[in-house]
């Protein structure tokens, strides 16, 4: 199978084994002619960016960086690149990397040009009308996980560094114009990245297709994504040089991203605080909360996991889809309880406050009171 393409949707991808060669030309396309690049801290100064700036500087585009990024990008990160963005008079980012890198490079695009503060651009209501859409800068996202997706996502995850809350910043023209997958990218990821940012794209398409909203191409598009998920994510755990399982996670997690467009549930609600507070890998955290999530919300859930399991020749319905969770997990290393990740000593009512308070709860199948989400912090813990 040739597994290359040229997509448009949501936005246009172009997929393939070597494509980062285009990012000269993937620029260019999207209306940038001095871009930043943004990467995390860990990429920095590894070979995959520099041969990237490399071509950057070659194609005539300048050879710039920002690296100061957590792993969980708090504001304070996009007071820095702001700066080092704007004092520089750069046209556009070049978001690179993980969930991190992605989402603060579209981050610093998106308040390029605002004049208000950024906590003014929550995902709450219509407040991304506060925006001036013509300060919003190009972005092109080249991802060097599989599991995020935020490269077809129209927002960007960043902590609040006074409260330590995960707010989403969302603005329809935060969708890069130009996205590069290219699964080569993936090839040296450590065994628990490619683990826990590929549960994290099979997180987001089991969310999705538990979500009671109604979006039917997402409901396709994740159940699609999980079983790619399914077919290639041990493989890619047991051999990271398998570039055509790297390839079919990619694909997975852009469809993911582009599924929960339906929306996400518990499992993203009860992550975002943990790691905020706790600061724990966002997919890895999303992990161990699924198998006590997908008990919480049977109820609702049964039948559409049921069909679920079936299209992926899972038997059993729910339990064995349940079971095949639990198998996966342990399978790829996943730690059991949020002890085990690391979490000590959490303060339960901040938690559960932050976790309903979390946008994702509007997905859920069955309603978060604050005795059930405690109950399920006490569960995973």
């Amino acid at each position: 199978m040739n597994l290359t393409g040229n997509w448009s949707y949501p936005t246009a991808i172009r997929f393939g084994a070597g494509r980062i060669s285009e990012i000269a030309e993937a620029c260019t396309a999207a209306g940038i002619t001095r871009p930043l690049l943004v990467t995390d801290k860990g990429l920095a100064d590894m070979d995959i960016t520099r041969r990237t700036l490399d071509l950057l500087e070659q194609g005539g585009l300048g050879r710039a960086m920002f690296s100061d990024v957590d792993p969980n990008p708090t504001d304070q990160n996009v007071d820095a690149g702001l700066k080092q963005y704007r004092e520089g008079g750069y046209d556009g980012v070049v978001a690179f990397g993980g969930g991190s890198g992605l989402d603060l490079g579209k981050t610093l695009a998106f308040m390029a040009g605002q004049s208000r503060p950024l906590w003014d651009f929550e995902d709450i209501g219509d407040w991304w009308t506060r925006a001036d859409p013509e300060g919003i800068h190009p972005i092109v996202a080249v991802p060097t996980t599989a599991g995020t997706g935020s490269e077809v996502g129209r927002a960007g995850v960043i902590t609040n560094s006074e409260t330590h809350e995960k707010k989403i910043i969302f603005h329809p023209k935060m969708l890069p114009v130009q996205v590069i997958c290219d699964p080569e990218l993936t090839v040296g990821m450590p065994k628990f990245i490619t683990a826990g940012t590929g549960l994290d794209a099979f997180a987001h398409c089991v969310e999705a297709f538990c979500s009671p909203h109604y979006h039917p191409m997402s409901q396709g598009m994740a159940l699609e994504g999980m079983r790619l998920v399914k077919d290639n994510l041990p493989r890619a755990y047991a051999d990271g040089a398998d570039l055509e399982a790297r390839a079919h996670m990619m694909s997975a997690a852009a469809m993911g991203a582009t599924a929960f467009q339906k929306g996400l549930g518990a499992i993203h609600a009860l992550s975002h605080p943990i790691g905020a507070h706790h600061h724990t890998h966002h997919g890895t955290t999303n992990a161990v909360c699924m198998p006590a999530v997908l008990q919480f919300n049977r109820p609702k859930a049964e039948k559409v996991l049921s069909q679920a399991a079936d299209y992926l020749g899972i038997q059993g319905g729910f339990d064995g889809f349940a079971a095949y969770v639990d198998e996966l997990n342990a399978a790829l290393g996943i730690p059991r309880t949020l002890s085990e990740l690391g979490v000590t000593d959490p303060d339960l009512d901040i938690l559960v406050r932050d976790a309903l308070n979390d946008p994702s709860t509007g997905g859920n199948p069955v309603e978060m009171t604050t005795e059930n989400t405690r109950a399920l912090f006490e569960k995973l813990l």
